[in-house]
């Protein structure tokens, strides 16, 4: 079934419309819809945190699979937070605009003209698609970056010589709480500023976990090209479905977690050390990823948790 076809975009949000890409058979629907109840009631009012990238933000089909998951979240009482980057379209403007990028350590060095274009990007046109896309489903989306309010105090990443490549020095967590609180979903572009007022641009991963751990949420979320974490990088059956903090520490040193799964899973262990429930790292390239990871029992991708 060709999920471009099964998008209703209706922005009467509905469990039995958004799970039509699960199956056409009504019997299984229901079944999906049973299992996920007892999820609905647990996790009503509580906050996840998801960071929202890669293939899943750059295909038409699967961004409209992924608001149509967030507005359904809102719409049954759960707390969504959206934290998002958007390299690939920084990197389409800042070709367009004939400006030449560089990576050092694989992370993109960024001079003051580098920055303004990533502002452009992220906060004037990323951030406003996606608030867009959610608003149209009947989500109350409100976007926002570190910025705005003071949300995230930046500091320079590493030794500075990344440029304008920053850190989270502090999350200030006063101006998402009465959103929240009143139904709305913050969408967060991962600019920040500095305690002098320099933008710096932040890693999306970063920025996602911090959050979840100043919001003490109940999940953070990564959406991923890959399914998870694997035993063997060539064997997608190798899939680690739950996960404890020291084993994940362990597959890190064992050279088992590599590349670029590796700082998410960092990324994961730093925010359930600091108190989030459950940190999740999912295919993004799996329509409706996020309702599966989260009702379902079987789930899609790595669940890590704090014990074991």
């Amino acid at each position: 079934m060709d999920p471009k076809e099964s998008i209703n975009k209706n922005p009467n949000i509905s469990f039995n419309e958004t799970l039509k890409d699960l199956s056409e058979d009504s019997s299984l629907r229901v079944s999906v819809l049973s299992e996920a109840l007892p999820y609905i009631q647990r996790f009503g009012g509580r906050k996840i945190i998801i960071k929202y990238g890669g293939s899943a933000m750059a295909h038409i089909n699967l961004q409209e699979a992924v608001f149509r998951d967030i507005a359904l979240l809102s719409s049954v009482g759960v707390q969504p937070v959206i934290i998002h980057g958007g390299g690939p379209e920084i990197n389409h403007w800042l070709k367009k605009l004939n400006m030449k990028t560089e990576f050092k350590d694989g992370l993109r060095v960024t001079d003051t003209k580098t920055m303004d274009v990533v502002e452009m990007v992220l906060i004037g046109r990323v951030n406003k698609q996606i608030v867009n896309g959610l608003n149209k489903l009947g989500a109350m989306a409100v976007g926002l970056s570190g910025i705005d309010g003071g949300l995230i105090e930046a500091r320079p990443w590493g030794d500075g010589t990344h440029g304008r490549v920053g850190d989270v020095a502090r999350v200030n967590t006063d101006l998402l709480l009465p959103l929240l609180n009143k139904g709305y979903v913050p969408v967060i572009s991962s600019v920040a500023a500095t305690s002098e007022g320099i933008s710096h641009n932040i890693n999306a991963d970063t920025v996602a976990g911090e959050i979840a751990a100043a919001l003490n949420a109940e999940k953070l979320i990564l959406l991923t090209d890959t399914p998870g974490i694997l035993r063997n990088q060539d064997d997608i059956s190798s899939l680690i479905k739950q996960i404890g903090l020291r084993e994940a520490r362990q597959l890190i040193e064992d050279g088992i977690v590599q590349g670029g799964m590796t700082p998410k899973t960092e990324c994961c262990i730093r925010a359930l050390a600091q108190g989030v429930s459950a940190a999740h790292i999912i295919d993004g390239r799996t329509p409706h990823a996020i309702l599966l990871e989260i009702f379902t029992n079987k789930g899609i991708g790595t669940m890590v948790v704090g014990s074991g």
